[in-house]
This record gives structure tokens, C-alpha cells and sequence, in this order.
């Protein structure tokens, strides 16, 4: 059954409320369904039994060292490809390195990269209110509500009947014939992220045992902790943390994801300023998705890279007294009259 969100009178809709409630809406077939679901249930549940096969000794450091090789690959595919450069376009990159982000975003197994981007974009459309596709806040403000919203933005709404429709919202990139044959392709991508690991395990320990274990570590494992990570900026980061940034919705900063999640965690200032390439604009703030952009640009690799202007981060912020904490911020000097 389709959850519901439960709606206030009509005449206390927002204009912005009622532009979502008159939308048009993309079904959900029932096998995409099927496949969504077998994409989250199989490998959360390798997650269950990752202790007692670690505790069998079934874990070695081949499996750890490609589960993060293969993390990486696939996280950065996701914050820097599907999210930064894809959805929100922060920075400008050539045909060869949008393929390769494409891929590698692919390789997450989060999706189409049109119907992830339509999502995403909704979602910035709407943020925590009627017609965000993946709100905690969608069922009310009671714990028991908030718990319920906790999990449905975390993964149920992935199941859901509805996705935003990829005309309105990701045109573009369903017009990119580069990115529509990735999407025909994706059963080898599909084949690909799983069992790479396993021909690389097999290959470097040169046994069964090692492509099995491989299989299950970098393949199973890793697919569930990119996933869940990802997850955790749709549910996690907009009810728990701090809140800098003075931002219409409850996006917020939940600084123990920050690596895992290769610096998306810092959700304050990116519901904000969504097209900045840089999320973590705060001292200590570690970003490493904007650190490999960085890097990418000093090569001549990327170009028009929409950095973050510090006054006006500045100027954006609750507290202006954190002004002083902004990347690259200098306080205007005073001077007598």
C-alpha cells in the first residue's frame, strides 16, 4: 500500500504544495519493484551475516583492500557524478569523464541515473514538504511519526508507487545518448559491480575461496554500505545534526558521516547553495569529494567549477557569528567615519 501523507486544509497549502499535489507522476512497475527490492533485501542481509562469516575467518586483506577500492569508485560515482556534476551541475567536465562518472555512479546499483537525478531534483524542489519524494517529516512531528519517516526516506520509499517523472525533471539527461545506452546496459553493470570483485579476488589469490570471499566482501558488503550511507543523507541528515545555514527545510550537518560519505553529510550548507562543488565550506570541515575536484581542476581535467563565494556563504549563515569559521571569509575591515 501506498503511504499518504497527511495534508493540512487546501487553503493553508502553500502555492509551492499545491504545484506538487498537480503533478504528473511516473508508476513503478511491479518487476522494477521486484529488482529494487532484491537490490536492497540481498545485500542487507550479507550485511547480517558479515560478523559470524568475518568470525569464521572468511575475511582477508585482499577482500578489505578491494571492498574500499571498489567503495571509493562507486561513492565517487555517486557524490561527484550522479549528485555534483549530473543533478546539479557544479562543474563542466569532457565526454570521456562524464562516461566514467556515469559508470561508476551506475556501479552503486542506486538506479537509473535519470531517475535518480529527477528524484533528486524533486527533492530540492519540495524539501521537507508535500511532494518531497523522501521526507522523514512526511507523516507528522511525533517520535513515533518521525520514526516512521526516519525509515521511509531512509529505503521505503525506493518501493514506493512513484517516482518523479524523468520529462520534467531530468530532460536533459535523458536526451544524452551517451547516458541512454549506459541505461540499456545496465544488466552488465549490473554483472560488473558484482562480480568483478570476485574475478580480481580469484585471480590475485589465485583460489575459489578468494573470488567467493571477494564476492561477498567487495561485492554484497560494499554494495549495502554505499547504499546505506547514501540513504542516510535522505533521512539521517534531515532530522539529526546542526543546522548553520538559515534554509527553509531541516537539511542538516551529521559530521560522523562526513567520510563515508565523501563530504555529501555536510547537508546544511547544500540545500542552500545546491550547485556549489563544495558542501564542507566550514573550517574542519573535511570534504573529500570537493578535495578531488579540486585536484581535478589544477589538472585541466574539469573546468567552470561553481566554488562557493565565502561573503556570500557569509551571509547565509543562522549565526553570523560563525562567519569567521568560512573557508576563505575575511570580516570587512572597519573604518572611522
Amino acid at each position: 500500500m501506498t503511504a499518504q501523507i497527511e495534508l493540512p486544509a487546501s487553503n493553508e497549502l502553500s502555492p509551492r504544495e499545491r504545484s506538487a499535489l498537480a503533478e504528473p507522476l511516473t508508476t513503478t512497475g511491479t518487476s522494477m519493484r521486484i529488482t529494487i527490492g532484491v537490490f536492497i533485501v540481498v545485500p542487507l542481509l550479507a550485511v547480517v551475516a558479515a560478523i559470524p562469516v568475518a568470525w569464521g575467518g572468511w575475511l582477508g586483506w585482499v577482500d578489505i583492500a578491494l571492498a574500499a577500492v571498489f567503495y571509493v569508485v562507486t561513492a565517487i560515482g555517486i557524490t561527484v557524478g550522479y549528485h555534483r556534476f549530473f543533478t546539479h551541475g557544479s562543474f563542466k567536465a569532457a565526454r570521456w569523464l562524464k562516461i566514467s562518472l556515469a559508470v561508476a555512479g551506475s556501479l552503486a546499483l542506486e538506479g537509473s541515473i535519470d531517475q535518480w537525478v529527477a528524484n533528486h531534483r524533486k527533492h530540492h524542489k519540495y524539501s521537507d514538504e508535500v511532494g518531497d519524494p523522501h521526507s522523514p517529516w512526511r507523516f507528522g512531528t511525533s517520535r513515533r511519526a518521525v520514526a516512521k519517516g526516519l525509515y521511509y526516506a531512509h529505503m521505503g520509499w525506493l518501493i514506493d508507487d512513484f517516482n518523479a517523472p524523468v520529462d520534467r525533471y531530468a530532460p536533459d539527461i535523458a536526451r544524452d545518448p551517451d547516458l541512454r545506452a549506459l541505461s540499456r546496459w545496465f544488466p552488465a553493470v549490473v554483472t560488473t559491480t558484482l562480480l568483478l570483485p570476485a574475478l580480481l579476488g580469484g585471480l590475485i589469490t589465485w583460489s575459489w575461496v578468494g573470488a567467493l570471499t571477494a564476492f561477498f566482501w567487495a561485492g554484497l558488503i560494499r554494495v549495502a554500505l554505499v547504499h546505506h550511507v547514501t540513504w542516510s543523507i535522505n533521512s539521517v541528515c534531515h532530522v539529526f545534526g546542526t543546522r548553520p545555514f538559515d534554509s527553509r527545510d531541516q537539511s542538516a550537518n551529521v559530521w560522523w558521516l562526513a567520510v563515508p560519505s565523501m563530504g555529501e553529510a555536510w547537508h546544511s550548507l547544500h540545500h542552500v547553495e545546491p550547485t556549489s562543488a563544495r558542501h564542507g565550506v566550514l573550517t574542519r570541515q573535511f570534504d573529500l569529494s570537493a578535495e578531488l575536484l579540486r585536484l581535478w581542476e589544477r589538472m585541466g581535467i574539469i573546468h567552470d567549477v561553481r566554488w562557493p563565494k565565502p561573503e556570500r556563504i557569509a551571509a547565509k549563515l543562522a549565526d553570523p557569528s560563525l562567519a569567521n569559521r568560512v573557508r576563505g571569509y575575511r570580516a570587512p575591515v572597519a573604518t572611522d567615519a
